[in-house]
This record gives C-alpha cells, structure tokens and sequence, in this order.
C-alpha cells in the first residue's frame, strides 16, 4: 500500500448560484474527514456543487433515474475501491436539495452538506448501501458522531 500521509489536495467548485456557498469551510470539513476516515487518509477527490436539474441529468445519464438527487459519487477507476490509488474520484451536490432536505430535517444547511460530503466519501472508498447489509450506514453513523456531524 502506498503512502499517503500528505495533506489532502482537495478541488471544491461551485458550479451553481441559488445557493450560497462557504468553499472554505468546506474545505476544512473535507481536509478532517482525509485525516479521520483511515479509508481514505490523505487520498483526495474533488467536490462539486451543482443545480437541482444538473444533478437530474447526471443521475439520469449515469443511473438511469429521471429525478434530481443530492449526492452522486464518480469513483476514478471504474472498477472497485483500489487503496493504492490516491485521487479516488468525483462528489457532486445539488446545492438546491440540499437546502431543501436541511428544511425538511430541521438541520443548517452546512450540517446538511457535510452529511452529503461523507456520504460520497465512502461510497469513493468502496461502500454501497444499495448492495451491502447495512456495513455503509454502521460506518456513516460512526464517523458523523466522530466528525461532529449533528443529524
């Protein structure tokens, strides 16, 4: 296994204007869960912040679903999670529903975001609640009480 006890390289973009954005903070929140989650410490990936419909189209052009979702994950290599890999792939946010499930679950915005950010981390480290037996949400549930993530 190589070696990635660097400080993380991470690429944040805002490719949406509906929804303010703190990159910085971000940033921050990203750069702890590198060094938190030993799945990933000191890998990097990128995130990006993107429209309700943006997210349509990639989750219908990628997973065959005509609805807006609020994160989607695009691991760098399309095979399964490869610890010798450092840039593990892609995050994207919708920002917009984002916004609306933090409403919706009486959450701010930014604890909204960093659930989202997690989330797509650990589907980049080989996690899939849609095929395991609950090892995903075990491990989510873990790390936002690590990560001081409120629910």
């Amino acid at each position: 296994m190589k070696d990635f006890s660097e400080s993380p390289i991470i690429d944040i973009i805002n490719l949406q204007r509906k929804v303010e954005i703190d990159i910085p903070a971000y940033r921050s929140f990203i750069e702890e869960v590198f060094k938190t989650v030993n799945e990933v410490a000191g890998r990097r990936a990128s995130v990006a912040f993107v429209s309700s419909n943006r997210i349509k189209d990639l989750n219908q052009l990628f997973r065959g679903k005509a609805i807006a979702t609020d994160v989607l994950s695009f691991p760098h290599e399309a095979d399964d999670f490869d610890p010798d890999k450092e840039f593990l792939g892609d995050i994207i946010i919708s920002a917009e529903q984002a916004l609306r499930q933090a409403r919706e679950n009486g959450l701010n915005l930014e604890m909204e975001i960093k659930q989202l950010i997690l989330h797509g981390i650990l589907h980049l480290s080989g996690y899939d609640h849609e095929s395991d037996t609950g090892e995903m949400t075990t491990r989510e549930l873990e790390l936002r009480d690590d990560l001081r993530i409120e629910a």
